[in-house]
């Protein structure tokens, strides 16, 4: 299979199951068998990357922690600047953060400040799509940091968790959707 025929089923099919982890009754969608395989893995950047070419994206945005897996090869296919947006605590310099909930609890993300030149336009890349609070923050530190965001693109959607909607107006992308 070269990457220009390896399909989203493709790719679907390499996704590991792992019943009870990291809790019982969680479904844990194993990605390292896609990322230990190059083909699958060129396969999927080059559809994360999607109908974007070099020049229409001046960044890509990876959440901590797989996002950065995509979103950093992403970035050198769009001849892009990769910007990390990591969790609170964790970046050196001057950030704007974003606190946001989750199932049980909260979390808050970082990005710094001058991540970029006003008017950026961006790709925003995560391993997987859940319940959108992760996303949504994410996309919000952006817009705050000044960027544009001009899609969010997923390599997973759980789209029974609805997360899709926690992400409007932003165009939302996802290779593989359960």
């Amino acid at each position: 299979m070269n990457t220009a025929r390896a399909t989203p089923s493709d790719l679907a099919s390499a996704i590991r199951n792992v019943p009870d982890f990291p809790s019982p009754g969680i479904q844990f969608k194993d990605i390292t068998p896609v990322l230990a395989s190059p083909t699958l893995f060129a396969a999927c950047i080059e559809q994360l990357v999607g109908p974007w070419q070099p020049g229409q994206i001046d960044a890509v945005v990876g959440i901590d922690a797989r996002g950065f897996i995509f979103a950093a090869a992403a970035a050198l296919q769009l001849r892009a600047g990769f910007v990390p947006i990591r969790k609170q605590g964790k970046l050196p310099y001057h950030t704007y953060e974003e606190r946001y909930d989750l199932e049980y609890g909260s979390n808050t993300i970082a990005i710094h400040q001058d991540a970029f030149t006003p008017g950026n336009r961006v790709l925003l890349i995560d391993d997987l799509l859940a319940t959108g609070g992760t996303a949504a923050a994410a996309a919000s530190l952006v817009t705050k940091a000044g960027a544009q965001v001009l899609e969010i693109a997923f390599f997973i959607e759980l789209s029974f968790l609805h997360g899709r909607e926690k992400l409007r107006p932003h165009p939302v992308r996802s290779l593989v959707v359960y």
